[in-house]
């Protein structure tokens, strides 16, 4: 399997100016192919697009520039339109799963720059990169690379860092699993409460987004293409990095845990788009990470050669005993433990739904939806008896 292992570096002065150049080439040639696709009623090949905006064009007054740079990342831009166009259609006809994606828009300096290498662009030497017209980098190795790179993409962020991203072929973990299955209910007091009873609590992102909204509004009031606008833009994604970095470092090590100690992981499709139409709670789901902690669960049970499951959003989890299946309906938000009136049990609600996320999948025999009815506003007035 693949896996991308991202290293930060530091250009020098000089460097910096080549790559600026590069990243400007590369984003000119990806808003000229784009521009050609949008005039013509059929998506002409890579190849049809390359001459265009590649070979043709450097021979024209406005785009000799493009010869100053490496030609390897130019190539790799007009491939990535291409992808990016089947991606869309593929997911305009249903082939593609997930949300419904718009069609390729045109790129801003403004945003995230970056610069694909493929083999022939680039060669590692010791602890150097050598990329072609760039000159040799020496990124912070933090780990060593399991094999030789597919590819190496340099990434600029909004924040004006660099790293390099290498694309490299990984070999399976064989661990043998504590556990033989986990269900994990997420939510936001508390990111996920486990079928076994752990709970894992997300970092603290709530200083830093007080911040962020704080400059926001500072941002708003001034002017554009001033240099206080700039360095306001570049104080705000240098905290949304913060909270990315620190985010993504909770998911990968949480991630990495479970899905070491567990054979099997089930997970609830959680329906994010339509939860954050709630305005009250739509910036604090946004923050916590759900689904990119989704994909990394996805990505590794395929390391470890472990089952990962999605159980159906409209599984009832959270209305179902546990213990003997007896259903009471829907609960409240604000209900965090409820006893249940057949067998008597008191429950935390998340562990509650965890278990049954667990049972969905381990005891296929046992519907979750299956249970006795009754009256949910009973339940609860029950559970706030018990609770007092």
């Amino acid at each position: 399997m693949k896996a991308r292992y991202q290293f930060r570096f530091y250009p020098t002065d000089q460097q910096q100016k080549l790559l600026a150049q590069l990243f400007g080439c590369v984003r000119v040639v990806w808003n000229d192919a784009l521009a050609i696709c949008k005039q013509v009623e059929k998506l002409p090949s890579n190849n049809d697009l390359q001459k265009l905006v590649i070979t043709q064009a450097k021979k024209t007054v406005e785009r000799q520039w493009l010869s100053d740079v490496s030609n390897i990342p130019l190539q790799q831009s007009v491939a990535d339109l291409g992808v990016a166009y089947k991606n869309f259609f593929d997911s305009l006809k249903g082939k593609r799963k997930g949300k419904k994606l718009g069609r390729p828009k045109f790129k801003k300096k403004t945003n995230q720059q970056s610069a694909r290498f493929r083999i022939g662009g680039f060669s590692i030497k010791g602890d150097e990169v050598y990329l072609a017209k760039i000159g040799n980098v020496s990124p912070i190795w933090s780990r060593d690379l399991p094999s030789a790179p597919s590819s190496i993409t340099v990434i600029k962020d909004c924040a004006n860092r660099y790293f390099l991203s290498f694309v490299v072929e990984v070999k399976p973990v064989n661990i043998d699993a504590k556990n033989q299955s986990i269900g994990i209910d997420l939510g936001i007091k508390t990111f996920a409460v486990m079928s076994n009873g752990e709970k894992a609590q997300s970092p603290d992102y709530s200083k830093l987004d007080r911040k962020i909204r704080k400059l926001q509004k500072k941002l708003a009031r001034q002017p554009k293409d001033s240099q206080r606008r700039n360095k306001t833009r570049i104080q705000i994604a240098t905290l949304h990095n913060e909270i990315t970095d620190t985010r993504k470092d909770f998911l990968h090590k949480l991630s990495t845990k479970i899905v070491s100690e567990n054979e099997v992981i089930v997970l609830e499709d959680l329906n994010v788009s339509g939860m954050i139409k709630n305005h009250k709670l739509a910036r604090a789901i946004s923050l916590q990470g759900w689904r990119e902690f989704r994909t990394l669960c996805a990505a590794q049970s395929q390391k470890f050669g472990r089952t990962f499951h999605i159980i159906s959003r409209w599984e009832p989890t959270s209305q179902i005993c546990s213990e003997c299946g007896y259903k009471w309906g829907k609960l409240d938000l604000k209900i965090r433990s409820v006893k249940c009136l057949n067998c008597g049990t008191e429950h935390d609600r998340d562990e509650n739904a965890a278990k049954n996320l667990n049972k969905a999948c381990t005891e296929p025999s046992r519907s979750v939806g299956i249970g006795h009815c009754h009256d949910s506003k009973r339940a609860q007035r029950q559970s706030k008896t018990s609770n007092g």
